[in-house]
């Protein structure tokens, strides 16, 4: 019984998800203005990553947590830079 409500609690989720990151990438498309665009790229890597996470609990894999963490880390310095870039005008001083 608990193994059925896992998977489909899982699968619920990945559907959410799956909405979440069409609405971002829609927002990253049509975004007015250049902060918006970079608050959507923001999301969308959140959301990828919280779509990974929810992958590695569905396969039991590592390998999904691990690049849950790069991509993490990844979105974390390409959002700096680029509101650096927004900021100032160059992202490398």
């Amino acid at each position: 019984m608990s193994v059925d409500i896992l998977h489909w609690s899982l699968l619920i989720a990945q559907i959410m998800l799956g909405l979440g990151m069409l609405a971002t990438v829609y927002r990253m498309i049509v975004g007015p203005r250049a902060q918006d665009r970079i608050l959507a790229l923001d999301a969308l890597y959140v959301v990828a990553l919280l779509l990974l996470i929810t992958l590695g609990i569905r396969t039991n894999s590592q390998v999904y947590f691990e690049l849950a963490m790069l991509i993490g880390l990844l979105g974390f310095v390409g959002t700096v830079a680029l509101a650096k870039f927004l900021m100032r005008g160059e992202v490398i001083e």
